[in-house]
């Protein structure tokens, strides 16, 4: 990898890290704030809804932005608002300011994914390697930063601790400041942006019909069963993962008897970040799959093997601890397998000065069509066991499998 693509991820991907590791921070906070705030789980679960909501619906406006302007620049402006968004965080003294400052991250937040992808797609030759070394930073972050705020809560105050994340970001500015590379290094020159780089919503509107070929189409399919099956399966599993694990909460807490973050962390908590962990493979597996044969052929066998999995999780699980966390840690690599892959496909069907708002797009079908898949597996579980839930929700990843192969077909 060439120093300008290699730049270009090492900046790419710690600031993936680090927007996974404050979004899956929150879930820690909550058990603190429920302690200190006279308000209900209903209320504060409104709360937190705010910010995730307006980090996937902003992806979108991110992605026109992130086809106008330099991606450094939104990035080094969405890094910098969520540090800031954090550092008032830290000084909420009521359920409102927590609401405030947590949508201001939600906000700063939404312009990343679709300007970092853009621009590891504009500017990095071997995109499928860039796409995995910037999943596998992302999947560090979420698997390792619950962990770590978890650990920094046991020696600060949640406030001190929400200031001590800020620092990391404050780091990553200071690296893109003082870094210089070419974005546009993978493209033809004759595929740069526009010089017109005004907004407007009769540009949107044609740049969104160009992009909105049947091939995309497919492929947002493809990103909105991915999505769907996410949450669906994530949002519920350290529960569903307790219902089969042995009681050895007792022997592996983090902390001192008795504390709010003890309680919260036991055996299902580790294996469900063990499993976040094992998503780092899959990350790189997927993305050299996608640079070394048709993504749309690597979709149809991470999907194909996710419906396996599905089907035959509760079994293996039911059969003992080894194969519990044999199906445990297959359902991680090949969940997070498929992000690299799907990437990987959109910037297939996507013009290289409309990679932003396709990402945008992307993301906005990803992260808030996706969200339904939780509401949809809460409805499920508290009908259904977990083996019903989980046939249920094997549906999106066999719909997956028809739309990769679909894709696939179109391009013959």
């Amino acid at each position: 990898m060439h120093s300008n693509a290699r730049d270009i991820v090492v900046f790419t991907g710690v600031s993936h890290a680090i927007i996974h590791t404050y979004e899956l921070s929150i879930p820690i906070l909550v058990v603190i704030w429920l302690l200190e705030f006279p308000v209900t789980t209903a209320t504060l679960g409104i709360v937190v809804t705010v910010g995730y909501g307006l980090f996937g619906i902003g992806a979108l406006p991110g992605g026109v932005l992130a086809d106008r302007f330099s991606a450094r620049t939104l990035i080094i402006a969405g890094l910098g608002g969520m540090g800031l968004s954090f550092l008032a965080l830290s000084f909420a003294e009521s359920v409102l300011t927590i609401a405030i400052a947590l949508g201001g991250w939600g906000i700063a937040a939404s312009v990343y994914h679709p300007a970092a992808l853009s621009l590891i797609s504009t500017g990095v030759r071997d995109r499928g390697t860039g796409f995995a070394y910037h999943g596998m930073a992302g999947n560090a972050g979420i698997a390792l930063g619950p962990l770590l705020t978890a650990s920094l809560l046991i020696l600060f105050d949640w406030q001190t601790v929400t200031r001590l994340l800020v620092i990391p970001t404050i780091g990553v500015i200071g690296y893109a400041l003082t870094t210089d590379f070419d974005e546009m290094a993978a493209v033809n020159t004759d595929d740069e942006r526009a010089t017109d780089r005004s907004i407007s919503l009769s540009g949107f509107v044609a740049d969104s019909r160009a992009l909105f070929t049947v091939g995309f189409l497919l492929a947002l399919g493809i990103v909105m069963m991915n999505g769907l099956f996410y949450r669906g399966t994530l949002t519920f599993l350290p529960e569903v993962l307790g219902e089969f694990l042995p009681p050895m909460g007792d022997l592996i807490q983090p902390s001192g008897e008795g504390s709010p973050v003890a309680e919260a962390f036991d055996t299902s908590s580790y294996l469900y970040a063990v499993l976040l962990t094992v998503g780092i493979g899959g990350q790189y597996v997927g993305g050299k799959l996608s640079d070394r044969l048709a993504p749309t052929r690597g979709l149809t066998v991470v999907f194909g093997s996710l419906v396996v999995i599905a089907i035959g999780f509760v079994p293996a699980a039911r059969a003992g601890l080894p194969s519990l966390l044999l199906v445990s840690g297959l359902l991680g690599f090949f969940l997070f397998a498929l992000q690299p892959l799907y990437q990987a496909t959109i910037a297939e069907y996507t013009p290289p000065d409309g990679r932003g708002v396709s990402y945008g797009y992307t993301y906005l079908v990803s992260f808030g069509v996706g969200a339904a898949g939780a509401a949809i597996a809460g409805v499920l579980l508290s009908t259904f066991d977990v083996l019903g839930t989980l046939l249920t929700l094997s549906a999106f990843p066999a719909v997956g499998v028809v739309f990769s192969v679909l894709l696939s077909r179109w391009d013959d």
